[in-house]
């Protein structure tokens, strides 16, 4: 088996790679999205305690 056959899938290169690309494209979002969702959270919570402390007498 070539490499090229290998890309070719048997000619259903285009049906498997996308499906790849797909996969990799939603694993990737399932872990940037909670760290952003997470820095995001801590940054209001940061906010808000200095807001707390600054109004505090």
């Amino acid at each position: 088996m070539s490499l090229n056959e290998f890309f070719h899938m048997g000619g259903y290169a285009f049906y498997v790679w996308t499906s790849y690309g797909l996969a990799l494209i939603v694993l990737l979002l399932n872990v940037i999205g909670p760290l952003r969702q997470r820095k995001k959270l801590l940054n209001d919570i940061a906010r808000t305690n200095r807001r707390a402390r600054r109004n505090t007498p």
